[in-house]
């Protein structure tokens, strides 16, 4: 019970926050990013923590789901029940695919093939020019909730994204507590002694892979729908190491780090950015500090408390 106490604090939070008078139409926009963000995190994290696979393309996930609410957009095809599915399948199946290939290596090798994967999913979508190209594609409007224009609502936008990072923070939980997830801990600590048990690895490190990559195209799919804009930049490198970061800012022992480290790093470069021009030499500073005295990220002590 202690170990779910802080993130059901966190989400009771959120879910209080448009009650009160911080609940400004700003407000709600850059939270619904930081909770899609989080989302997109808590499967990262399902990955780095849960499996010990380090992925330098996940944003790739993301973009996959992006531009396949853009390319349903541009064919007219905007329903929610439509929508949303193809992107999680989609993604799904990058992640599937490219899995397939990335899961034969590992360490470094492993990094660099996820990354090399990201990239060219990121000049692919540069060069579509169907989609806007490098420009990007800007949507007609938000994905139509069974014919009515809910999600451009902002506070009810909001509220569907903080109800989907319920949903993907439980089922990653509950699938890291169940017997698939004790072997995919097991693999990640020694897979040696995991195949002498009789576990092949393999299989289950690529379910993962694409349970991750699905849940990926689904926080693809809500952030193209949050700024009503898709661009290659969603599956660059950068965005990938950004969701790396706040995996381990949050800390990766715990999936509910990942939604600590998506609002702290949301919220801190909104901070630093209206009050200093060169804030990334700000920034850049203070993410490194963290990384070498939080060595456990900002859950590391409740961790350390949950299993003393």
């Amino acid at each position: 019970m202690n170990r779910l106490l802080p993130p059901i604090l966190i989400l009771a939070a959120l879910a209080v926050l448009p009650l009160t008078l911080l609940a400004s139409q700003f407000t709600l926009t850059l939270l619904s990013r930081a909770m899609i963000l989080g989302m997109a995190a808590i499967s990262l994290s399902f990955l780095v923590g849960g499996a010990g696979l380090v992925s330098l393309g996940h944003a790739a996930t993301m973009g996959a789901g992006a531009y396949t609410v853009a390319a349903l957009d541009a064919a007219g095809i905007t329903n929610a029940a439509a929508v949303f599915p193809a992107a999680i399948l989609a993604a799904a199946l990058f992640a599937l695919l490219t899995g397939a290939v990335s899961l034969r290596t590992s360490g470094v090798h492993f990094i660099m093939i996820t990354l090399a994967f990201g990239q060219m999913a990121y000049f692919t979508a540069s060069s579509l020019s169907i989609l806007g190209g490098d420009d990007g594609y800007t949507l007609d409007a938000r994905t139509t909730w069974f014919g009515t224009a809910a999600l451009q609502n902002r506070l009810t936008f909001y509220l569907v994204c903080l109800a989907v990072l319920v949903a993907v923070w439980l089922v990653a939980s509950i699938i890291l507590d169940s017997r698939f997830g004790r072997v995919l801990r097991a693999a990640r600590e020694n897979p040696l002694r995991v195949q002498s048990l009789g576990f092949a690895p393999y299989p289950y490190r690529l379910v993962a892979y694409t349970i991750a990559g699905a849940i990926g195209g689904l926080a693809g799919a809500l952030l193209a729908n949050s700024s009503a804009f898709v661009s290659p930049a969603t599956l660059s490198w950068d965005r990938s190491g950004e969701l790396l970061f706040m995996v381990i800012l949050g800390g990766a022992r715990q999936l509910y780090g990942a939604i600590i480290g998506a609002l702290a790093i949301v919220l801190l470069e909104e901070y630093l950015s209206q009050y200093f021009v060169y804030w990334r030499l700000i920034y850049g500073p203070l993410l490194v500090l963290s990384v070498l005295f939080l060595r456990d990220g900002l859950t590391g002590g409740v961790s350390r408390r949950a299993h003393a």
